[in-house]
């Protein structure tokens, strides 16, 4: 009787155990490979960031790996798969995709600006992904206006190039750097994969400052990339090595007003973008740095300045600090409160996830000497960051300086190192 008992409760374990998820066995040979919930996406979008191949054997190891380059597509809120006899079945399910709703931007000059937006996640479902934008100031209202247009993917036709392309109108006073900043900027990224851990980057852009000046920009680099994931990375290491130059020809149309004095520009930047991420249980720790140094020409308008949810989270942007070149430090840690999870409000399915955090910024701005202390300032911070799709993350953040005594409040989109490097200023 006992024998016939443990016999039943055997069966049914392993019934059970057949019917969860990733349930294939640790080297099966694989013949078959299908998918399910792809409405919007091509397959081949898919195959490409798979490790589990027909003919080979299955591994468990490779299909995490693949999970998270899936997830890092962010064009799914979660990914999942099943197994029967070496046939395995990838499910998916996508992420909205058209998402007409309310723009919204926070930089540290001109604030919180709102205003409407068209997106579209995944064009002709090739992972392409385009915007058209308009934002406007809250403070001083209507006062400062951005006019966009972006688009991007990891791939060109099949190319592991990926590319970001901006379109921009922007009309505001920068009271900082004291000039009307008027300008159409045309902007195309590129990064050539020649590895899944190095790839060779590329910059070109044009940027007309009205009755100021016309400035193109070129610049060639590579980055080394560990990380686990590119999207809330938990572990791994992030270099990038860029060398820019910048240089235009006066137009010789500003004469008078807030921008006199001013004209073109010709400087080569170098900039280095470190980025390292280690996790324990729910913790995980990340020390950032992003420098860029700056030799020839500078003008009044392309000076940095720090202050703000994007740069230094420990007093509000203004122009007491400003420098020709800049180093952003930042060590932070971090609580997942909640891990990542798929839900679905209205028929639209999106994910989520809540981070605690807490840790140190450090901001140094310096001209054509060697920085010193006095040019440093420091600060603690700590908030909340909820984690949702293509934005990354949402910030709500307090931050604190010995210097200044008060504690500020703030607000912010995407990782500050990323919205740093967006010159979101």
């Amino acid at each position: 009787m006992i024998k016939k008992i443990i016999l039943i409760l055997s069966a049914l374990v392993a019934f059970c155990f057949s019917q969860t998820e990733n349930s294939c066995q640790e080297g099966v040979y694989i013949f078959e490979i299908s998918y399910e919930g792809l409405q919007n996406t091509k397959a081949h979008v898919v195959e490409r960031e798979l490790l589990n191949r027909v003919g080979e054997r299955f591994s468990n190891e490779n299909f995490e790996l693949e999970k998270k380059r899936l997830l890092d597509l962010d064009l799914f809120t979660d990914v999942n798969l099943t197994c029967d006899q070496g046939k395995l079945t990838y499910h998916f399910q996508e992420i909205f995709r058209w998402i007409p709703s309310p723009a919204g931007k926070k930089t540290d000059r001109d604030g919180l600006m709102i205003g409407l937006a068209l997106a579209n996640l995944n064009v002709l479902g090739e992972d392409i992904r385009a915007e058209v934008q308009y934002r406007t100031s809250t403070k001083p209202f209507l006062d400062n206006n951005e006019y966009a247009l972006y688009a991007s993917s990891p791939y060109f036709f099949g190319v592991p190039l990926g590319w970001n392309f901006e379109f921009s109108r922007t009309n505001s006073q920068d009271e900082i750097r004291n000039f009307k900043d008027a300008n159409w900027l045309v902007n195309l990224d590129l990064n050539y994969m020649l590895q899944k851990t190095f790839s060779f980057k590329a910059k070109l852009a044009s940027r007309y400052l009205d009755h100021i000046a016309f400035l193109p920009e070129i610049g060639f680099g590579f980055a080394l990339d560990f990380r686990d994931s590119k999207i809330d990375s938990r572990n791994g290491l992030y270099l990038e090595y860029m060398i820019s130059q910048v240089g235009g020809v006066d137009d010789h149309q500003c004469s008078r007003g807030s921008c006199a004095g001013l004209g073109g520009e010709n400087y080569r930047e170098i900039l280095t973008d470190v980025r390292y991420y280690f996790d324990f249980w729910k913790w995980v720790t990340g020390a950032t740095a992003l420098i860029r140094y700056r030799v020839g020409e500078v003008e009044r308008y392309d000076l940095y300045y720090h202050g703000g949810a994007n740069t230094f989270r420990g007093h509000y942007a203004d122009s007491t600090f400003l420098g020709i070149n800049e180093m952003l430090l930042t060590l932070e840690e971090r609580f997942v409160l909640i891990e990542r999870r798929a839900a679905k409000v209205a028929g639209v399915h999106f994910f989520y996830g809540v981070q605690l955090v807490a840790g140190l910024d450090g901001s140094v701005l310096w001209d054509d000497h060697s920085p010193s202390w006095s040019n440093f300032e420091g600060a603690v911070f700590g908030g909340v960051h909820l984690v949702v799709p293509a934005l990354e993350r949402l910030r709500f953040e307090v931050g604190y300086s010995p210097d200044f005594g008060e504690p500020v409040f703030y607000f912010g989109l995407f990782d500050k190192v990323t919205s740093s490097r967006w010159r979101s200023r």
